[in-house]
């Protein structure tokens, strides 16, 4: 993979609003930003570490609880998340960057953003409840808006 920016959308698709991430994954599929890799990871955190150690930058787009109202949504990066309160927060995306840690030690460091949404309903369904349906659209902006940014900037330079 040559792509130096990846887009993993993580979480459950048949727990309503959990699945926020493999939705927008799935949405960008048909027009993925141009020379970015576009990834439904589920939560299968160990099967995205490949995508995270050939990146340069991270998108991880999952659910997440911030406390705010249904829809709302967060810009966080992996250090705005303190390994105590992860499985509280986003128990997809933590998942991964803590895992990475540990199974990926020698990895270099990239640049890890993610796009959460806090969820309604993480009870059994497919679709998203309303709430969260509504912000769709807006996630999907958001991701070209940062996508777009990242690939203006001169790239992270990777620690070895």
């Amino acid at each position: 993979m040559s792509e130096n920016i990846v887009i993993l959308g993580m979480g459950n698709l048949l727990l309503t609003d959990d699945g926020i991430g493999p939705h927008a994954a799935q949405a960008l599929a048909d027009r993925p930003p141009s020379g970015v890799c576009v990834a439904d990871v589920g939560t299968d955190f160990l099967s995205a570490l490949p995508f995270l150690d050939s990146a340069q930058r991270a998108l991880i787009i999952d659910a997440v609880k911030g406390g705010g109202a249904p829809g709302t949504i967060y810009r966080l990066t992996e250090s705005d998340v303190s390994p105590q309160e992860a499985d509280s927060v986003s128990s997809h995306a933590l998942s991964l960057l803590q895992a990475r840690r540990i199974l990926s030690p020698g990895s270099p460091k990239i640049e890890i953003a993610i796009l959460g949404v806090e969820p309604a309903v993480l009870g059994y369904g497919m679709d998203l409840s309303p709430s969260v349906a509504a912000v769709l659209p807006r996630v999907l902006e958001l991701i070209r808006e940062i996508v777009t940014q990242w690939q203006e900037q001169e790239p992270p330079k990777k620690c070895a």
